[in-house]
């Protein structure tokens, strides 16, 4: 019996399919139509608009289990992608993801979250001892500085179950982001999702990734200057008077910027969770949680005996946690930009180009969460954080193999490379001649 004749297009004809409404991708050389799943895609919308109108198979693999593979036939077209060709550096990578799936590695998450999250009750425990059983200010000093310490810790288990299962279940996984996240820091892991998907996807680029859309406060590049669209938050970010000034003095004000930088991201929590125009999965947990935070936080700092007390309180605790905010600045602050969309065909290089690592000894890879190995978590997110050491060396054997820089910094050589992109960019402000535009209001106003 003779078999059917495949059907081809072209790439460029699968890159006419790249507008809402329309949306294909291919993966291993097959072409999907995957139009209707964006706005039920686990992931979010955004990766799939993002990369649609491409091959995206490094990033379908990087990004799913092998249980999701069996649900890719309902959305086939019936098309195949022409001249379908795979990189020598892709097929490393699959390789290398494939052997680790052979070991087991995706599922031996170990102790690390049980230990984190026991870590973080005893220090809530301690914190509440501390302001409600002590009398001393310093006791109240040293309880912010803890409470800092433990936002830093569950976010990490946040993000940790927002890749992965960290929990025996669906069901309990999301329990543990929802507490994690919205219950003890007050901040969304919905938003969360919707933002680091999005940088994951598209790291480093200027106008896709929202981790470097920081205008008016910080600009990594002068390209910002010219009042850049981004097309994650759908406006442009206007590069006003205002935005000029606190530009041309960003390395002066990062760090003291990063001690109150927990307050954008509450801002941004509740614009996201508050707007009906977008599609927010689990919003009501996410309200919830939320408001169990707004209500226990503001209930613990009223018990502190004066206000000069309760504004150390929450300023201690904000500085302490801004270390985890430098974390993320320094991992990807200094290393490559570029403008335009993420390419699906060179994922690996796109990754090994906007990451930064921080060396750092064993014993600190609990105060780091794991991030510290960022190349390593940008080109296998769904690892676990105990595997992210051991798999390191493999990972730079596979940069010098293809010529890909594997960039590892000490915490005070990657302070110093941020500290000279953003004093660049600064004076690159300061001469710059374009007239600014007067529109500050809109660069705060991002999402819609």
């Amino acid at each position: 019996m003779q078999g059917v004749e495949k059907k081809y297009i072209t790439p460029e004809e699968l890159k006419n399919h790249n507008k809402p409404g329309d949306l294909w991708i291919s993966i291993q050389g097959k072409v999907y139509n995957v139009t209707d799943w964006a706005n039920h895609h686990p992931g979010g919308d955004v990766p799939i608009t993002n990369l649609a109108g491409q091959d995206v198979t490094d990033a379908f693999i990087a990004y799913h289990p092998g249980t999701a593979w069996q649900y890719l036939d309902s959305f086939f077209t019936g098309y195949h992608l022409k001249d379908f060709t795979v990189s020598e550096v892709s097929k490393d990578y699959r390789k290398l993801y494939f052997e680790f799936a052979k070991m087991g590695l995706f599922d031996k998450k170990e102790h690390v979250t049980l230990y984190t999250l026991s870590s973080v009750f005893v220090m809530f425990a301690i914190v509440l001892y501390g302001v409600l059983s002590c009398t001393s200010v310093w006791a109240h000093l040293g309880s912010a500085l803890l409470l800092g310490l433990l936002w830093m810790q569950s976010t990490y288990v946040g993000h940790d179950s927002g890749h992965y299962e960290v929990m025996s279940s669906r069901q309990y996984n999301k329990l543990a982001q929802i507490l994690c996240g919205n219950c003890l820091t007050g901040i969304s892991i919905a938003w969360w999702k919707w933002t680091h998907n999005a940088h994951h996807i598209a790291c480093n680029s200027l106008d896709y990734d929202p981790d470097l859309q920081h205008i008016p406060v910080f600009a990594v590049s002068s390209r910002f200057f010219s009042s850049m669209k981004s097309y994650f938050y759908g406006r442009y970010l206007k590069f006003d008077a205002m935005s000029r000034f606190l530009v041309s003095y960003q390395h002066w004000t990062f760090y003291p910027v990063l001690c109150f930088a927990r307050i954008n991201l509450y801002l941004q929590t509740f614009l996201l969770l508050f707007s009906w125009k977008r599609n927010v999965p689990d919003r009501a947990y996410n309200i919830a949680g939320i408001l169990v935070f707004w209500t226990w936080f503001p209930l613990l700092v009223s018990c502190l005996p004066n206000w000069p007390e309760r504004v150390m309180f929450v300023v201690a605790s904000m500085a302490a946690c801004s270390v985890q905010h430098l974390q993320f600045c320094l991992n990807h602050f200094a290393a490559n930009v570029y403008v335009g969309p993420p390419s699906g065909n060179d994922w690996f290089e796109k990754q090994t180009s906007g990451t930064l690592d921080i060396s750092c000894s064993t014993w600190m890879d609990w105060f780091f969460g794991g991030l510290q190995f960022q190349l390593e978590h940008h080109l296998f997110p769904r690892l676990p954080r105990a595997q992210l050491r051991k798999i390191s060396p493999l990972v730079i054997d596979l940069c010098k193999k293809h010529g890909l820089p594997y960039r590892s910094l000490s915490f005070l050589e990657a302070n110093l490379w941020t500290l000279k992109t953003l004093r660049t960019a600064a004076l690159q402000a300061r001469d710059h001649t374009i007239p600014p535009q007067n529109l500050l209001w809109e660069a705060f106003h991002t999402h819609g």
